[in-house]
């Protein structure tokens, strides 16, 4: 939507540590607690809010807040649809796991292997590049993503505008590396399209397909699928961007392609994508080890995210009441979206917010860390 919609995508949140000082380690969840932190999100500016906690009995607690379409003023629904954006990179993480741990592949593989001749030009190199680089963000490739606007009429000239893997590796090659390959961590979406290439040329399938067979339909994943169109199925809230103070337009209907992972889900089935995948449903735990072995930030976001790591597409952060949990946001299309994970899979929380509060940095940090609160204080709350 807005180059600021990176920073959605770029993290699971600004720091919650010393925010968040009322969450309480051991306290019982209650959707009164929940519910304040949804409805906070909606007075800060946000057009709705759907969030759904999971305790480690199983047990979920949902809340709403504001309108899920300004025109109607209908009420956002429960477990509406939304776009999750960069969330999709944990799960094609989580496909290029399952084929390592198949002898398929190896993460030490160079994308020159799976992809010859693909990347060079302007010093890039395909053959210095590994596939663990490409998942961690450290392969140095520059992003040129197309589909950031910044005028209300730069959205409606170009939302729906398509562009093949290819296209997208093309704007990259026109830049030379931001550094060379493992010397540095610098996020990246480039990396995640060159990942769905590589899960391709490995499988002979779309990274789609591979997802279906080995994620969502063993988990029972009903509203998880891609996001190929301009519409989203039903239900789901509509999404808004403020290009201008104080004026929203519903920009819902857009296409995103497979630029920042272009995957619909719901609030439940990202829960329970976050739990097997943590809880070694997922993954072997050699290899569930292999993903949550992390690094450090690079120093723009390590001081927007104090004490937090990451691993191969997913996020280490800091609970406030002790320990850490696993987690990936993600923000396109109008939709923002936080989650977070317990180390042990148990606990779980996911909010969307289906609109963007303004294009300055101070409207992103802000909507991102009232967003954190709520599944800090839902992750600490539900703490046994």
């Amino acid at each position: 939507m807005t180059r600021f919609s990176t920073i959605f995508m770029v993290s699971a949140g600004i720091a919650v540590a010393g925010l968040l000082g009322s969450a309480t380690a051991g306290a019982t969840p209650t959707p009164s607690r929940l519910q304040q932190d949804t409805s906070a999100i909606h007075r800060a500016g946000v057009v709705g809010v759907q969030a759904r906690v999971v305790a480690a009995d199983g047990r979920a607690r949902v809340a709403t807040a504001g309108t899920g379409d300004r025109r109607t003023g209908r009420p956002v629904p429960a477990n509406g649809r939304f776009r999750i954006a960069s969330t999709g990179k944990t799960f094609k993480a989580t496909v290029v796991l399952q084929l390592v741990g198949e002898g398929r592949m190896s993460l030490n593989d160079p994308v020159e292997r799976w992809l010859p001749g693909l990347i060079r030009g302007n010093d890039n190199d395909g053959r210095r590049i590994t596939v663990r680089q490409l998942l961690q963000h450290t392969h140095g490739l520059a992003d040129d993503m197309p589909g950031y606007y910044d005028t209300e009429a730069d959205f409606y000239d170009r939302r729906f505008d398509v562009y093949t893997s290819e296209e997208l590796v093309a704007r990259t090659l026109r830049h030379e590396p931001l550094f060379g390959p493992g010397e540095q961590w610098s996020y990246s979406n480039i990396g995640y399209v060159l990942v769905g290439m590589i899960i391709e040329r490995v499988t002979g399938r779309h990274w789609h397909d591979e997802l279906r067979d080995r994620v969502i339909r063993p988990l029972g994943l009903k509203h998880t699928g891609p996001d190929r169109r301009a519409s989203l199925p039903s239900p789901h809230a509509r999404s808004y961007q403020s290009f201008e103070q104080d004026r929203f337009i519903d920009v819902t209907e857009q296409i995103l392609d497979d630029r920042h992972g272009s995957l619909v889900s719901t609030t439940r089935d990202v829960n329970e994508f976050l739990r097997a995948l943590l809880g070694g449903r997922l993954l072997r735990p050699a290899l569930l080890a292999e993903m949550l072995t992390s690094r450090d930030l690079d120093p723009v976001v390590a001081k927007l995210m104090p004490d937090s790591q990451y691993g191969l597409g997913i996020f280490r952060r800091p609970l406030p009441c002790g320990g850490y949990y696993w987690a990936h946001g993600g923000g396109e299309g109008g939709f923002i979206n936080e989650n977070g994970v317990t180390e042990d899979g148990r606990r779980s929380a996911v909010v969307s917010m289906s609109s963007v509060l303004g294009r300055e940095w101070n409207d992103a940090l802000a909507q991102q860390r009232i967003a954190d609160q709520l599944v800090g204080n839902a992750l600490c709350a539900t703490k046994q």
